[in-house]
Parts: C-alpha cells; sequence; structure tokens
C-alpha cells in the first residue's frame, strides 16, 4: 500500500534553473509559475511585486546591479505534481551560492541564449551537473531573434558542455522567420504568436504526418520543406529519447522557445513533468540516504541573513531528504549534537511565505536560525550523518580585513562570523600575524560584504589589498611531513574557519615550487578532500 509519505515524495519535482546573466533565466522562472499559477501577471518577478514586502538591504544590491545574488526558492503545483524551483544567481562572482544549490536539487534546466550560444559560466555549472550525473535539460531561448543555427547550437551545446543531445522540439524558422516549433515529443505544431505576453493558450495542432499537405498551407512552402528535411535529418543523427538514459544524466533533452513571450515554455513544463526525476537518494559520509525512508534528514544548503533587517533574523534553507519534517518536533542537530525544534517552518510560494505543518522528501524549507546553523550542517531524528558534496571552493580573489572604527570590533567580529556561515565568503587567519584574510570567488562579493557590514552589523571594513594567487586546504598521509611542510612555510600557512590547514600561494610559480618540493603532501581545490 502507498503511504501518504510516498505518494507525497512521488508528486516531488525539484530542479534548479542555470543559466549565464541575461540568458533569461529570471523570464522563464517567472513564466513557469505563470503557468502554475503561482503568480497572476508577467513582469512581477522584473518588477519585484513578488518579492517580500521587507525586501533585505542585501536585495538593495540586487535591485541596483540588476543581477540576481541570491538564490530564490519557489513553489507551485502543476498537472498534479508539486515543484519547486531553485533560481540561481547567473553572475559569476555568486558562483558559489550556485554551485551548492546544485546539490541540493534532483535536476537542471540549463537557460542558453539563441545569439550568445554556450558561455564560459553556463560551462562551470554544468561541469558540476555532470560531476553529479545530474539529469539536464536544456532550453534554448529568444528564438523571435536573430541568432546561431540550431544544428550548430546543438554541436556547441555538445562539444562545450559534454552533453549528449537530443532535440525534443524544432523550431520552425528563427528571427523575423520563427513561426513555431514541432513538439517531437509530442508530434504536433505550436505556432508562434509574439503578442502572447500574458500566456494565453498557444495554438497547437497535431501533426503525426509531416507530409500532410495542410503543414504547407499552415507555415508555407520553403518552412514546410525546410521542417521536412531538418526532422529527418534529426531522426537520422540523434537517438530516440530514453527516459531512463536522461534519468542517469547521460543525454540531455533539448527544447527551443522565447520565454519573455511566453513560447515554447509549456512543451517543456509539460515534458518536465512527464520525465524529471522525483527526490532521489543522497549520499552521506556514513550511507545513502533514501527519501522514502521514515526517518526525517536534510541538510543546509544556504543560509540568508537579515531577511527583514528590522529583525535581525537569518533563514537556513533545509533540503529535506528522506522522511517528514513537521513543525515543532524536536530534531538533532548533528554538528552542535543538541536537538532543536521549529515553531514556523516556512515554505515559499512565490508571492508569499507561509507557515507549514509538514514536509517531504524534495521539498525546502525555511528555518528561522539565531546562529545556529553553517551551510552543511545536518539534522535528523537522532542518526548521526554528514552529507557529502557541500564543498568550499578555492578563492580567487583576496582582501586583508582591517577594522575601520576600533569602536565597533565586537560588531566586526560577529559581522564577519555570521556572514562566513553563510557562505558569502571564506575567511583565513594566518599563523604568523594573525592577519585576516577574506577570499572570494569574484570580487562583486567583496562589496556586498562590505555594504552588508556598514548596513546590518554597524560595522566597517578597510580593505587592504594582498598578493596571493590561490588559497589551497592541504594534506598529507605523513603527519610528519605536514608538520614539516607547516613549519618551513610558517609564513604562507593559515587556517580556514573549521581550523583546516591552508597553504596560501603567491603565484602558480611558488605553488609549482611547494609542490614539487613536498611530494608528499596533497592540495585541495576544495574543502571536500
Amino acid at each position: 500500500m502507498m503511504t501518504k509519505q510516498n505518494s507525497e515524495i512521488a508528486k516531488r519535482r525539484t530542479f534548479g534553473i542555470v543559466a549565464h546573466p541575461d540568458a533569461g533565466k529570471t523570464t522563464l522562472t517567472e513564466k513557469l509559475l505563470l503557468f502554475g499559477g503561482a503568480i497572476q501577471e508577467a513582469g512581477a518577478v522584473k518588477s519585484n511585486k513578488i518579492k517580500k514586502s521587507t525586501t533585505s538591504d542585501f536585495m538593495e544590491i540586487e535591485r541596483q546591479r540588476g543581477i540576481s545574488v541570491a538564490t530564490s526558492v519557489m513553489a507551485f503545483d502543476y498537472a498534479g505534481k508539486k515543484i519547486n524551483i531553485l533560481d540561481t544567481p547567473g553572475h559569476k562572482d555568486f558562483a558559489e551560492d550556485t554551485y551548492r544549490t546544485l546539490t541540493a536539487v534532483d535536476s537542471v534546466i540549463v537557460v542558453i541564449d539563441v545569439a550568445k550560444g554556450v558561455e564560459e559560466q553556463t560551462e562551470k555549472l554544468v561541469e558540476v551537473c555532470r560531476m553529479r550525473k545530474t539529469p539536464v535539460i536544456v532550453f534554448i531561448n529568444k528564438m523571435d531573434r536573430p541568432g546561431k543555427e540550431a544544428f550548430d547550437l546543438l554541436d556547441e551545446v555538445e562539444q562545450k558542455l559534454m552533453l549528449k543531445v537530443v532535440p525534443l522540439s524544432w523550431p520552425i524558422g528563427m528571427g523575423d522567420r520563427f513561426q513555431g516549433v514541432y513538439n517531437l515529443f509530442e508530434e504536433r505544431i505550436v505556432l508562434f504568436r509574439p503578442d502572447n505576453k500574458q500566456g494565453r493558450p498557444e495554438e497547437t495542432i497535431e501533426f503525426t504526418d509531416l507530409d500532410d499537405p495542410e503543414l504547407t498551407r499552415l507555415i508555407g512552402t520553403d518552412a514546410a520543406k525546410e521542417l521536412r528535411e531538418e526532422v529527418e535529418m534529426i531522426r537520422g543523427v540523434y537517438p530516440a529519447f530514453d527516459r531512463e538514459v536522461y534519468l542517469r544524466g547521460a543525454v540531455s533533452p533539448v527544447f527551443f522557445g522565447s520565454a519573455v513571450n511566453n513560447f515554447g515554455v509549456k512543451e517543456l513544463l509539460d515534458c518536465f513533468v512527464r520525465i524529471a526525476p522525483p527526490p532521489l537518494p543522497r549520499p552521506t559520509e556514513e550511507r545513502q540516504v533514501l527519501p522514502e525512508e521514515e526517518q526525517f534528514a536534510g541538510f543546509v544548503f544556504k543560509i540568508h541573513a537579515n531577511m527583514d533587517p528590522r529583525h535581525r533574523d537569518r533563514i537556513a534553507f533545509l533540503r529535506i531528504c528522506s522522511g517528514t519534517f513537521e513543525r515543532n518536533t524536536n530534531y538533532l542537530h548533528v554538528r552542535q549534537g543538541r536537538k532543536l525544534k521549529f515553531a514556523n517552518p516556512t515554505s515559499f510560494m512565490a508571492d508569499r511565505k507561509e507557515v507549514i505543518e509538514a514536509a517531504y522528501a524534495g521539498d525546502v524549507v525555511g528555518l528561522y536560525d539565531s546562529g545556529n546553523f553553517k551551510i552543511g550542517d545536518t539534522l535528523t531524528e537522532g542518526e548521526e550523518l554528514h552529507f557529502k558534496g557541500i564543498p568550499s571552493f578555492s578563492p580567487e580573489q583576496f582582501r586583508r580585513v582591517v577594522n575601520g572604527d576600533p569602536m565597533k570590533s565586537k560588531q566586526l567580529a560577529k559581522g564577519i562570523d555570521q556572514l562566513m556561515d553563510e557562505g558569502v565568503a571564506q575567511l583565513f587567519t594566518r599563523g604568523v600575524d594573525n592577519a585576516q584574510i577574506i577570499g572570494t570567488v569574484g570580487a562583486l562579493q567583496f562589496d556586498v560584504i562590505q555594504y552588508r557590514l556598514e548596513h546590518e552589523y554597524g560595522a566597517t571594513v578597510i580593505y587592504e589589498p594582498i598578493n596571493l594567487y590561490k588559497a589551497l586546504w592541504v594534506s598529507s598521509k605523513d603527519e610528519k611531513a605536514l608538520q614539516a611542510f607547516a613549519e618551513r612555510r610558517r609564513q604562507q600557512i593559515a587556517v580556514d574557519k573549521e581550523g583546516r590547514m591552508v597553504y596560501l600561494a603567491e603565484s602558480a610559480w611558488t605553488l609549482q615550487m611547494a609542490r614539487d618540493n613536498h611530494p608528499e603532501i596533497e592540495f585541495h581545490q576544495t574543502s571536500e578532500y
């Protein structure tokens, strides 16, 4: 017999949307929410109508810069399924937040701009998906604008993203000649109307036989001839779609459309609901955790401080991996070894937050946090589990931190401590002089930290330039060799916030020298080694 828990799990589809900035990711998210009835009008995301009414100061930066800085979580119901979207920052300076968010999803939709093709940031993010064998669907956007030829784009996706693709829809023309798409998955043509912003049903015609003369009448002789030839070519070149192969992450379906015109989005969503995986098992250091287990377990993949600046609250985003999470129930905080319970766990619809009584594997809940959580923390019903795959990455930008106001050193220490817990950046303390060095993936993070320390903690930070090339975690099977290395390289040794040893390399050359002179030492790009 199917239990309530199992039937709830079977309904869940939790996925992330990743893309380069300006590929149309936010627009696509909005259109998906529109179809799910979670928002009532297009433009609500862009105009911030669906952002919380008390937008935090941090969000102020997003508005000023016009980029997504923090990952948003949104849920809606569609076709009998409960869909959780994790929208991610596209800007490379916030890539680390996106990498961690990818640990909390079961599949991914990658958005590509038809004119720009595959961009560098997209390559890095898809590489993370490939490492984890996360199933990927590709959505090629902005088909109503001039761009690269469809076959060329598919080649580019295969070469640069190293994904095997199988087109499930195919464009009829492009730019000014764009007339719609042929849905290969369901064998029907969907005609494009450029004025359809608010999501009226598109004109859809069943077409099991493309040789039907009716096709010529609908789209014209040239377009019909071109479509017939291209579909024949697709069937000759690309394999038939196999869901099992997609679920293994070994093949990626491709859809074409124009999110801003709300076109091709429904085909994508309808297919997604049918093929995307329900919640998947998650590896821990101890064992594999299965979603259908009775005992609850979940991990924190993101922390957002000061959602409401007036109340100094932080929200920890928890991905539920197994069992049922219930309000006002005691759970074990594994790292702290103590029980916690939550009176107001929240779920996030696009336009509102609401307190929930229960949540299931696949769901993401927000827990109000007074400072108990760090990224990667585990909550369980008692079992000691440590979820894997939530690393910190070797930073590429560094600044030394100097207190700008000696009267506010307590506030500065607290602010830096909390922002580092949030995963905004990493803090290294150098052994020789106790210098505090902040490392980030991108330079924009320093502005965010400075702004937030001032506006949220009343502290002033001054950055001093520091000449560093890389910060790498170090380890060795030979404890004596590690001690000798630390002694000899004392000037370059620091510890991270967890007390792990880090080597601060000043240049590529000094790093290579350290590797050559200390062959028994391993240097790691991520904190999970």
